[in-house]
């Protein structure tokens, strides 16, 4: 059958849970300051679950983010610690690749929040080439617009490993960006920059296939890792938010969600995984299905 590559699942979400403490705006940025430990317990249960890839705690690590708080000397300190919490999980594990997330600038799921090109991709930059000596490919995550997608891309230009590019699409219709533009346009940008691999992620899993359809004909290994929230609440949108704002879904259990993703690989998707809400356990039974269903998970 075919070869899937199996990432891991929610990384912030698992790590803020674990942790006891209460959210704040950095998120697990936060928990990662007090208790390292609590993200090398997460990377390494994913690694156990079946995942084989570890997704670096870095996705929030930015300079805008931290200023608000006062922590503005903080980023390559933090980056370093997500790396280093990563390959200590996979050194444990003894196997694996590492992901170096890089998330999007200024907030999640605000396309109406526009940084300049040139400012974006300086931003990018610093943070892909701070990570790159522990990391195996560079993940561009939750880009919910052209304009954000091109900045992350014109910033990891140089990268010398490979660079995988995944969008959030609209939860009630898949064939659109969150900024309402066409999935079909991230063609243009595969043209100029050609991505290693193009993702869906952070979306609901009903939204996914629709999406899929318009990407499977660009060419690229292609996939989709969904979260578990019923949806972005207005209060999510609001500046400076909590992941109290957002509601963990009920009927997404660890079957239900594998069924999904076995159905983004009968579209065609060669790696797949979860996002936000989907923990080891989701893990652990899309293992169980890759496998049952002849597959072979790298």
């Amino acid at each position: 059958m075919t070869d899937i590559t199996l990432l891991d699942g929610s990384i912030g979400q698992e790590i803020v849970k674990r942790s006891g403490s209460r959210a704040t705006p950095l998120w697990s940025t936060s928990v990662m300051m007090e208790k390292p430990e609590v993200v090398r317990a997460v990377h390494l249960d994913y690694f156990k679950s079946g995942a084989t890839i570890a997704t670096m705690n870095s996705y929030a690590v930015w300079p805008d983010r931290l200023e608000r708080v006062g922590l503005a000397s903080e980023p390559l300190r933090l980056l370093d610690i997500a790396a280093a919490e990563a390959v200590a999980a996979r050194t444990a594990f003894g196997s694996g690749r590492i992901a170096a997330s890089l998330g999007p600038l200024g907030a999640s799921y605000r396309p109406d929040i526009k940084i300049p090109l040139k400012d974006a991709a300086k931003a990018y930059r610093i943070n892909m080439e701070r990570l790159a000596p522990h990391a195996d490919l560079f993940l561009i995550e939750t880009v919910s617009s052209l304009h954000a997608a091109r900045g992350a891309l014109m910033g990891c230009a140089t990268a010398d490993k490979p660079v995988w590019l995944a969008v959030t699409v609209d939860d009630d219709d898949g064939t659109r960006l969150r900024s309402q533009e066409s999935v079909s346009d991230l063609a243009q940008l595969v043209k100029d920059f050609a991505p290693a691999a193009l993702l869906v992620n952070c979306s609901r899993p009903e939204a996914v296939s629709a999406a899929l359809d318009l990407i499977a004909p660009m060419g690229l290994p292609f996939g989709a890792y969904a979260n578990g929230f019923t949806g972005i609440s207005e209060d999510f949108l609001k500046s400076a938010p909590t992941v109290d704002a957002l509601e963990q879904r009920q009927d997404l259990g660890p079957e239900d969600y594998a069924a999904f993703a076995m159905s983004w690989v009968a579209q065609g998707a060669t790696i797949v995984g979860g996002c936000c809400e989907v923990g080891p356990a989701h893990i652990t039974e899309l293992a169980r299905h890759l496998k049952a269903g002849g597959h072979t998970i790298l």
